[in-house]
């Protein structure tokens, strides 16, 4: 393999063709000569994995490099989602994480995404150098290996186990006393992921009613991908449906994405649900601090925020940058529309567990359906309507065209600014915008709309996709 390349969160790739052992160790070298360039090996460096096909075993592998490295390295004992791992490196006072995961991809894939001392996702600086060293060692440099066995002995390597910590530091950021007011029957599904075991056993502990489903590893993840989107969560709909519940909750493959179900089987975007969440921690918190989404996230936010005398930071694209403004902005919401949140007091990674902890906080709180809380939410600004569509590359001159695409308006209202952050953002005069972006991850062209009523929207879609001929 000639080279590699880090994607919007990590470098993932199909186990046995690219993702072997020898990439992984020369992926695990390149990270452990930015580790030891940085001075971070006495820190030493968490290692995390999920329920993906030879995870863990990819994960030793790692370990085997960074302690022939001279990297102290604590590995997980047993399988740890994402922010579990960046917990871990708070908790350690740790110099970063690696993290074994490919996220939501088909389960062929595996990957290794590189999380700071920080606690967040590496910004394109740091995996930039990472990727450089990494394609050095790929073209003849050398890869330092100890056995495990020999590196506990020298004090380099320990296994660790601190689920029982980070769920106490879940349970101190929710308002547990939601919770006295009433049971709220809750499904849980981890799409057999790295989650399985965490949500409903915290949920069960609050007094919740739980059933769980999908609640056991499976490394082909049920012959789907484990992404909680709409068209992948019918098990979730009709178990909500059967037994009843209040809501319907799942997370993806390594549980720092999260996907929402009504009480009607009914999908809920996570703009949707981020516009909730923002009205309920405005009055519920005491805190405050400007909210951060990036720019595909929903304008609602932005609604919501200024109403109530907050500023709006505005990211590109990949939590990474949500992360950043996190820590050193004090934001009180960070979020993204794919599925990922966190928010002040919690480490500055996206966090499925915690978000979907927060939904039923809401519901608690509120003594409300989700189908009331959107009504509600409507009555006090305004309808917003937005979808995103994941549009396979067939022309190869895709982003030309993107960057030549500059209409003076569309469906008849006046283009208001254009900004070129990331691909093509475009705003119209009437608060409704498109975005179009080739995916840092998949092969696809990204397309998001948001417009003021599902008739433009649509009208919209129809525009654009004739200009751009997807």
């Amino acid at each position: 393999m000639s080279q590699i390349k880090f994607g919007t969160d990590g470098w993932r790739a199909i186990i046995a063709r690219e993702f072997t052992f020898e990439t992984c160790a020369a992926v695990a070298q390149g990270i452990a000569n930015y580790v030891n360039c940085q001075n971070l090996k006495k820190k030493g460096i968490i290692i995390g994995y999920d329920n993906r096909f030879l995870s863990r075993d990819f994960a030793r592998e790692c370990a085997r490099v960074l302690v022939g490295n001279g990297i102290s390295v604590f590995l997980f004992r047993k399988v740890s989602p994402t922010p579990l791992t960046a917990f871990a490196i708070r908790r350690l006072e740790a110099g970063g994480a690696i993290m074994l995961t490919a996220s939501h991809n088909p389960p062929e894939y595996n990957g290794i995404k590189f999380i700071t001392e920080y606690a967040c996702p590496a910004l394109p600086e740091v995996t930039e150098e990472i990727e450089s060293k990494i394609n050095r060692v790929l073209a003849g440099g050398k890869v330092y290996e100890l056995n495990l066995d020999e590196a506990e002995q020298l004090g380099l390597f320990e296994e660790i186990d601190l689920e029982r910590e980070y769920i106490n530091h879940l349970m101190s950021i929710i308002n547990r006393d939601c919770f006295k007011n009433g049971k709220i029957k809750v499904v849980v599904d981890p799409m057999f992921g790295a989650g399985v075991g965490y949500l409903d056993r915290i949920l069960a502990e609050l007094g919740c009613e739980v059933r769980a489903i999908n609640n056991f590893r499976d490394t082909l993840f049920g012959g789907t991908m484990p992404e909680p989107t709409d068209k992948n969560l019918s098990d979730l709909k009709r178990a909500v449906l059967s037994y009843n519940a209040d809501i319907g909750l799942a997370m993806d493959g390594d549980a720092d994405r999260f996907g929402i179900i009504d009480e009607n089987g009914e999908f809920v975007t996570a703009n949707c649900f981020l516009s909730l969440l923002l009205n309920h921690l405005l009055k519920t918190r005491n805190f405050r601090g400007p909210v951060c989404r990036s720019l595909a996230t929903t304008h609602m936010l932005d609604r919501i925020a200024h109403k109530n005398g907050l500023s709006i930071i505005e990211t590109p694209v990949g939590f990474k940058y949500i992360g950043e403004a996190l820590r050193e902005k004090g934001c009180i919401l960070g979020g993204e529309e794919s599925g990922g949140l966190s928010i002040l007091g919690h480490v500055p990674e996206k966090d499925g567990i915690l978000a979907c902890l927060l939904a039923v906080e809401i519901l608690a709180y509120s003594g409300k359906s989700i189908t009331e809380l959107i009504q509600e939410l409507k009555e006090l600004y305004g309808t917003i309507v937005s979808e995103r569509l994941d549009i396979p590359i067939k022309d190869k001159d895709i982003e030309k065209k993107i960057k030549a695409y500059k209409p003076k308006d569309i469906n008849g209202i006046k283009v208001e600014s254009v900004i070129d952050t990331e691909g093509r953002k475009i705003l119209l005069g009437d608060g409704s915008w498109i975005l179009m972006r080739v995916s840092g991850t998949e092969p696809v062209v990204r397309l998001y709309i948001e417009a003021n009523s599902r008739e433009q929207l649509e009208n919209m879609k129809f525009e654009v996709r004739q200009a751009l001929g997807i």
